[in-house]
């Protein structure tokens, strides 16, 4: 009897290369994440071999990058407010930050300064061309393409710098309550929340230095810290993206995981990682519903993923025209070539798992009601129906 094969891709999965998050500290940083006592394994040897050598020369590469650059990084001003997308992990974020980022009027972090916040002024045109080959062609969760001139969150910088960030699970990933207080800056000890925003104020004014443009910053950790953001940059802007709630679950569950299997310095640990992800997708959504009134008027924009993903160009004019942004057109240029390539975009594919299917309906029903998504199975349709009536 011949086996059925399905046509329906597998999610992906491959490697980062030979850099875990961690090679970017220095080598204090290197000693306060090893003074946590993460879990440490034989098979992570190579990897933590590395720690000391690449914390030495990021201690040593960040004190030259200082003599030369500190006082320019201290006298930059921002000539525009950031604009800050928000929206859970695997919520679209990065398809939003790559569009908005391909208008050539903004600016915003790569992958080389967010993995080496500490003198990527100093290294970055040099260090680029000399490891551009061990940079691999995609990222290793999904289909994107990976280079070090990609657009990347700030979140991996902050991490780096400070380990005030939900990615501190990758040390710790028994232990998922490490990195929850990272999520609500305002609810950390006073030192601890002067210690982020120095780092994310420091992060941002070099970015400034090298381009006086408006600078789009993409983190799904700044969904929680809007009260924050707000504080430190009361003109800025906002963009908000959602989908689907199941579609989200299933992606953010394969990101924890393979983040995890790519950054872990011990055993590869999977704890709970369904629960945590609605548990942590639930506070999102009730934050952000929560804070979104704190930002001002006609400095929000809303926009449903699976919109964007099928009419990127309408889509980019109403957050445009929301945010009153200038150069439409020039994001008209900048988009329209890439929509095609958007339409032949391979997606993961999740086989439904009808107990999570439920799990998410039931704890996440503000967000399907909210966002107005079909419950995930047909079953569970039926069961709503029956509930409203």
């Amino acid at each position: 009897m011949s086996k059925t094969i399905s046509s329906k891709p597998k999610p992906k999965r491959s490697s980062q290369g030979p850099f875990v998050i961690w090679h970017g500290m220095t080598l204090s940083g290197v000693f306060e994440l090893l003074s946590k006592r993460p879990g440490l394994h034989w098979k992570r040897i190579g990897f933590i071999l590395m720690l000391p050598i690449m914390g030495l020369y990021n201690s040593v590469m960040s004190a030259i990058e200082n003599l030369f650059y500190s006082r320019r990084v201290k006298e930059v001003r921002l000539e525009h407010p950031p604009i800050f997308i928000l929206g859970f992990w695997r919520s679209g974020t990065t398809l939003l930050h790559n569009l908005m980022t391909s208008d050539p009027q903004f600016a915003y972090p790569n992958l080389y300064q967010t993995m080496f916040p500490s003198h990527f002024l100093l290294t970055e045109k040099v260090a680029t061309k000399l490891t551009a080959f061990i940079v691999p062609k995609s990222r290793p969760m999904d289909n994107m393409a990976v280079s070090w001139s990609v657009p990347q969150e700030d979140e991996v910088a902050l991490c780096i710098t400070t380990l005030i960030s939900p990615y501190s699970v990758l040390a710790f990933p028994g232990d998922t309550d490490e990195y929850k207080p990272s999520l609500h800056i305002e609810s950390l000890p006073e030192a601890k929340q002067n210690r982020w925003k120095a780092a994310l104020d420091l992060f941002v004014r070099k970015i400034a230095v090298l381009s006086p443009k408006q600078i789009v910053l993409k983190s799904p950790s700044h969904t929680y810290r809007v009260e924050t953001l707000l504080k430190m940059y009361p003109d800025a802007k906002f963009v908000y993206i959602y989908r689907d709630p199941f579609a989200v679950f299933n992606s953010a569950c394969h990101l924890r995981r393979t983040m995890i299997e790519e950054n872990t310095l011990g055993k590869t640990i999977f704890k709970d990682v369904e629960n945590d992800i609605i548990t942590i997708y639930k506070q999102a959504f009730d934050q952000y519903q929560s804070d979104k009134s704190l930002i001002p008027e006609g400095h929000l924009c809303e926009v449903k993923y699976e919109d964007l993903a099928a009419e990127p160009v309408q889509e980019m004019n109403k957050i445009y025209e929301s945010l009153n942004l200038e150069n439409v057109e020039g994001m008209r240029t900048a988009v329209e070539p890439q929509v095609e390539k958007l339409k032949n975009y391979k997606k993961n594919h999740f086989e439904p798992d009808p107990h999570w299917a439920k799990q998410v309906f039931d704890r996440c029903r503000d967000a399907y009601d909210l966002f107005g998504y079909a419950p995930p199975l047909a079953e569970l349709s039926d069961e709503k129906t029956t509930t409203d009536s």
